[in-house]
């Protein structure tokens, strides 16, 4: 039973991160019309504002752990967001792109410092090869360091400690995903507000131009990614869970191939196979599987 529920999280996983990988684009556009913090205060108060009733239906009561648990989760999404955010004024994309994904490296190593993970064979051999991988295809072989770059690699770490906490926290018997999900996305949207009008901006104004992008980043990149992230960590370990993940550049890549006609170099695509790789290799090879995700497993099935 176990096995078949990790499949199914990897699964959703993968399509979560397909969504977030062709959202890519959308975003891009959305946050050079408005403030950055502006978009992200509208994305996620109105998926707060969505959640809010589903998960109020769905429990009897709010738990004083639940609220700080998705409280964190909130506070470690947001620095990640933020951190991304202003490194991309001090560095190049490429750099913040790799950067950010070195949470696959991070997790695994926070995961054994902090929770006293294993890690098994076919996560050292992912890593071993996600890593070059996302390096060629954000980079193209060339990264040359700044203070952008200091602030790409604490939104990594940002990310990796999100990644881990998420999993940890909805592994807990009285967790409610429904619940922690909205309270995460409600932390969020709310820094995002107090982020945006620090800087001037005003949130509660209507841009008509954001409508779809709004509708998908919502529904989609939001509600749903978020929501399916919270619940299948139950069953997949965060070590999975970051390799999954790098393939959000390989499907950004594909997507702006199919709607922008951008191209990727040798290198751009030596590196997308090299994370796919990564990703076949962590499946095919011994698990080392992490003693909280086989209590979680061996628990429910």
């Amino acid at each position: 039973m176990g096995s078949v529920k990790k499949i199914r999280a990897g699964i959703l996983l993968l399509i979560t991160t397909f969504f977030w990988g062709v959202t890519f684009t959308v975003v891009k556009d959305a946050i050079s019309k408005v403030d950055v913090f502006v978009f992200l205060s509208q994305r996620f108060l109105i998926a707060a504002a969505i959640m809010l009733p589903i998960a109020l239906t769905r429990t009897n009561r709010v738990k004083i752990k639940l609220l700080t648990h998705g409280s964190i989760l909130g506070i470690l999404l947001f620095a990640s967001y933020a951190f991304q955010t202003v490194a991309l004024k001090y560095t190049s994309a490429s750099n913040t792109g790799f950067l950010t994904g070195l949470s696959v490296l991070l997790v695994p190593l926070f995961g054994a410092v902090i929770f006293r993970h294993s890690v098994g064979t076919g996560i050292k051999w992912g890593v071993g090869l996600a890593t070059p991988g996302l390096f060629l295809l954000c980079t193209d072989g060339s990264l040359s360091f700044n203070i952008g770059d200091i602030l790409g690699a604490i939104c990594g770490a940002c990310v990796a400690l999100h990644l881990l906490y998420t999993s940890h926290f909805a592994r807990h018997a009285d967790s409610d995903v429904y619940l922690l999900t909205t309270l995460q996305l409600s932390v969020v949207g709310v820094l995002s507000l107090a982020s945006a009008q620090a800087r001037g901006q005003q949130v509660f104004v209507w841009h008509p131009e954001l409508l779809w992008t709004l509708v998908v980043c919502v529904l989609i990149a939001t509600i749903f990614a978020f929501l399916v992230q919270t619940t299948m960590q139950k069953w997949i370990s965060p070590a999975h869970t970051a390799l999954i993940f790098c393939t959000e550049p390989v499907f950004a890549a594909l997507y702006a191939y199919y709607a922008a006609d951008e191209r990727l170099g040798a290198l751009g695509l030596l590196g997308a196979v090299l994370i796919l790789a990564g990703m076949v290799f962590s499946e095919l090879l011994p698990d080392g599987t992490e003693s909280e995700a086989s209590v979680s497993i061996a628990a429910e099935g």
